[in-house]
């Protein structure tokens, strides 16, 4: 008796819909493309070891933020795709991605919660952490070492992060409010 009154309810009372997270598709293939591209800009010789990971800085956001479309193997495509552009040895920037979106997804909880300044500092740390990852794999390969002007890129990267962060966050919201 008990199961055809809830049957009969369900029938009479259909439960809502599941709500949908669906987001424009625009907004994450823009934003990696944009990072290619200010990975791509001409530099001053003198200024290119000042050039923050941007790719890496999107790839942060898109992992914290969207974690269902960004994750490992987004970072391993896009990291691909980064080897291809700036012509690095195949898989190099694949695995700096990699380690940093696994680092991100497991610290993913807390590091959503933390406020902005905290996070810079969590991204700065990632970026050091990148750097050490170059260094040893051009140890690894017998390729020269990174020139000491590099790590500062990791400071500029942390000191990016909140005004990326927020040009981001700002994007895929009005993109996701006016679809």
């Amino acid at each position: 008796r008990r199961a055809s009154h809830h049957v009969a309810r369900a029938r009479h009372h259909p439960s809502p819909a599941p709500m949908s997270r669906d987001r424009p598709a625009w907004v994450l293939p823009v934003s990696i493309v944009v990072a290619l591209l200010f990975g791509l800009l001409p530099l001053p010789a003198l200024l290119q070891p000042l050039r923050p990971y941007w790719l890496a800085l999107a790839v942060a956001y898109w992992v914290l933020e969207e974690p269902d479309r960004a994750g490992l193997g987004f970072a391993f495509f896009v990291g691909l795709i980064a080897d291809l552009c700036f012509g690095n040895l195949l898989g190099e920037q694949a695995l700096r991605l990699v380690i940093l979106a696994f680092i991100l997804q497991r610290f993913r909880a807390r590091l959503r919660f933390f406020p902005l300044s905290q996070q810079a500092l969590a991204i700065g740390a990632l970026l050091l952490n990148d750097r050490i990852v170059t260094s040893a794999l051009h140890l690894a390969l017998g390729e020269a070492p990174l020139p000491p002007l590099s790590w500062v890129a990791p400071v500029i990267g942390m000191l990016l992060w909140p005004p990326l962060f927020l040009l981001f966050d700002t994007l895929r919201l009005r993109a996701w409010r006016n679809r």
